[in-house]
């Protein structure tokens, strides 16, 4: 394998959620795509012309967030669970602090972030958009 990345559906609110997970991770989004600039658009009904289709977002040099939104009639149907969580480690405690004020903000805190009885300086919440985030570092702090 080459390598993975992660790739989130959206009831809807993707542009808001990439928008965001800019600011959280200071990245730049490299592609962004309704389903109204696809080669399919006049097919798509009016509400949904400007929903997203495909975003990438790199959060590492390999390793890119991806999404779209879930739109009836163009996409199959999503159930959203707690089957996965997003990883990020983080490069220092500032950094995993930050992060993960960020994320959990307007969401709930699974797991308040400290160094856990395995080990390592970790936290769990799920994001305002019901996103499920692991934030860590490679050790205590």
């Amino acid at each position: 394998m080459k390598l993975a990345h992660f790739y989130l559906n959206f009831p809807g609110t993707a542009r808001e959620a990439f928008l965001y997970y800019e600011k959280v991770f200071h990245a730049k989004m490299e592609m962004l795509q309704t389903f109204g600039e696809t080669a399919f658009a006049g097919s798509v009904p009016e509400h949904a012309k400007d929903k997203i289709m495909h975003v990438q977002l790199p959060l590492t040099d390999v390793v890119h967030l991806m999404g779209s939104d879930v739109v009836e009639g163009l996409s199959p149907p999503v159930p959203f669970g707690t089957n996965f969580n997003v990883m990020v480690v983080a490069a220092d405690k500032a950094e995993a602090d930050r992060v993960f004020a960020m994320l959990s903000d307007g969401g709930t805190i699974t797991m308040p972030i400290a160094n856990a009885p395995w080990g390592p300086y970790f936290g769990m919440c799920h994001d305002r958009f019901g996103i499920p985030w692991m934030v860590s570092l490679d050790s205590p702090a």
